[in-house]
This record gives structure tokens, C-alpha cells and sequence, in this order.
């Protein structure tokens, strides 16, 4: 069944700046093929949801937006992927400035074992930041723009695995916003926390949104629904639909994505 990603890109594009594009993308690791010809245009400055049953692909597709999937042995990408019109994958991309533009929080809360001060400092730190005042208010900004300053301010230099699931998420976050990214990817953000933790972060994300391009894996499909404009719809490595988010979950056009979102199957 043909994918209706390309009808659905044209809405995209009448309605604003695409910021990633991928075409005819195709990833394998070693033998196995685990995307099959996506296209899709995402949405510059809004929040698109990938959902899908385990093992469909989705975060594998999300890791072709930043090149993860260049640190696992065997991986091998076909097709394009395009940040503001131009091709990641072509040879002489700084895949260290492109993940400086696209990053990414992971599932599970990642703190480094230092302060919460030293966590939001490293990647400015790493970029060439030195001076003590630039880095004091790019960690101020950062916490800030992360919905976590007011409940750390007094313990900037305590050690980041004392806070709790939740605070060591938004910090995750905030270590993202520290090196100015353009695009968010959120890798099933909120598996691990408890449901105050989930709200809050969602609330970050729509906060977040007026700012950057974000692009969320979720198994929560009330979550996608709540929090994304446009929602892509992942089974057996091929995106089968990809849409406003209110037609993919109202109005679907593929019965398998109606199947998926009535809970028939996955």
C-alpha cells in the first residue's frame, strides 16, 4: 500500500518552513534492512510524534536525523536526509556540528556522574566555552529553558544523580539546549517516569516547540496525541501514513494505522 506521507507533505509545506526532509531513506544493519523507502518533510518550529509497534523502526529513523546510527557496527544508510535543504550524509558533513544542530535525549535519564553545574557545562565546554561568566549564564539559560532552575539554583554543584527521574530528564534536556541545538530528538522521553514526571515534561516540550523543531518516539499514543501537530505511523520498517495528528487518530486513511490506534494490534 502506498505510503500517504507525500500528500501529506505538500500540506506541510503550504503550511510552513520544513526544517528535515528525508528521501527514499533506507537503513540496514548488516543483513537486515530496518527502514524501507521513507520520505517524509517535518515541520519546522512544531512537534512531530513517530509512533508505531515495537521494532517498526521509529527509532532507528530518528537516529538517521543526527547520524547515531553511524556509531553501530554494520549500519549502512541509502537515500537522504536534508537539514535546511542540505544532505547529511554527504562525505565531508562535520557529523560533530550536525549533532551540535540536532539533538537528542534518550530514553532513559542519562546524568553524568558530576555536578548539575559540570552536566549542563559539558558541551558548551567542549564547543570552546571557557570563560566563567559565558558559562555561567548559558547553564542559567539552559536550566531555565528545561522548566528545572528554580528547583536546582541552590544546588547547581550537588551531584546530578541525587535529583529525581523526572529533574534528571529535564536535566538531560537542558544539556541538550546548552549548545544552542535547531532540532530536539526525544527517544521515548517519559518511558521511565511516573505520570506528574510525564506531565511536566510534555508540558516542557509545547513550551519548547516555539523554538525548536521537535521530533518524539512515544508508545503513549494519548501522549502524541496531546502533544504533536503531525504524527507518523511506523510498521515493519515502512512509514505507512504520516499526517496531521487529528486525522491520523480521527480519520485515518490506512485501515493498519486505524487497527494500530484502536489498540487491534501492537
Amino acid at each position: 500500500m502506498e505510503s500517504s506521507g507525500a500528500n501529506s507533505d505538500s500540506v506541510i509545506r503550504s503550511e510552513g518552513e520544513v526544517k528535515v526532509e528525508a528521501r527514499g531513506l533506507d537503513l540496514f544493519y548488516g543483513e537486515f534492512q530496518a527502514l524501507r523507502g521513507v520520505s517524509v518533510a517535518v515541520a519546522a518550529r512544531r512537534i512531530t510524534a513517530l509512533i508505531g509497534p515495537s521494532g517498526c523502526g521509529k527509532s532507528s529513523f530518528l537516529r538517521c536525523l543526527n547520524r547515531m546510527n553511524d556509531l553501530i557496527d554494520g549500519a549502512r544508510v541509502e537515500g537522504d536526509v536534508l537539514l535546511d535543504g542540505e544532505r547529511i550524509y554527504d562525505q565531508g558533513t562535520d557529523v560533530a556540528a550536525l549533532r551540535k544542530r540536532v539533538g537528542m535525549v534518550f530514553q532513559t535519564p542519562n546524568p553524568f556522574p558530576m555536578s548539575v553545574y559540570d552536566n549542563v557545562a559539558y558541551g558548551p565546554r567542549l564547543h570552546g566555552c571557557r570563560g566563567r561568566a559565558e558559562l555561567d549564564e548559558t547553564v542559567e539559560k539552559s536550566l531555565r529553558g528545561a522548566a528545572l532552575w528554580d528547583e536546582v539554583r541552590d544546588g547547581l554543584r550537588k551531584s546530578a544523580l541525587d535529583l529525581s527521574g523526572g529533574q534528571q530528564q529535564r536535566l538531560s534536556i537542558a544539556r541538550v539546549l546548552a549548545v544552542e541545538p535547531e532540532v530536539l530528538l526525544m527517544d521515548e522521553p517519559c518511558s521511565a517516569l511516573d505520570p506528574t514526571a510525564t506531565f511536566r515534561i510534555e508540558e516542557l516540550m509545547l513550551e519548547l516547540k516555539e523554538r525548536y523543531t521537535i521530533v518524539i518516539v512515544t508508545h503513549n499514543m494519548y501522549q502524541a496525541s496531546r502533544v504533536s501537530e503531525y504524527t507518523g505511523v511506523f510498521l515493519m520498517g515502512e512509514l505507512i501514513e504520516y499526517g496531521q495528528t487529528t486525522q491520523i487518530f480521527e480519520m485515518p486513511r490506512d485501515q493498519r494505522t486505524d487497527d494500530y490506534v484502536r489498540g487491534r494490534f501492537g
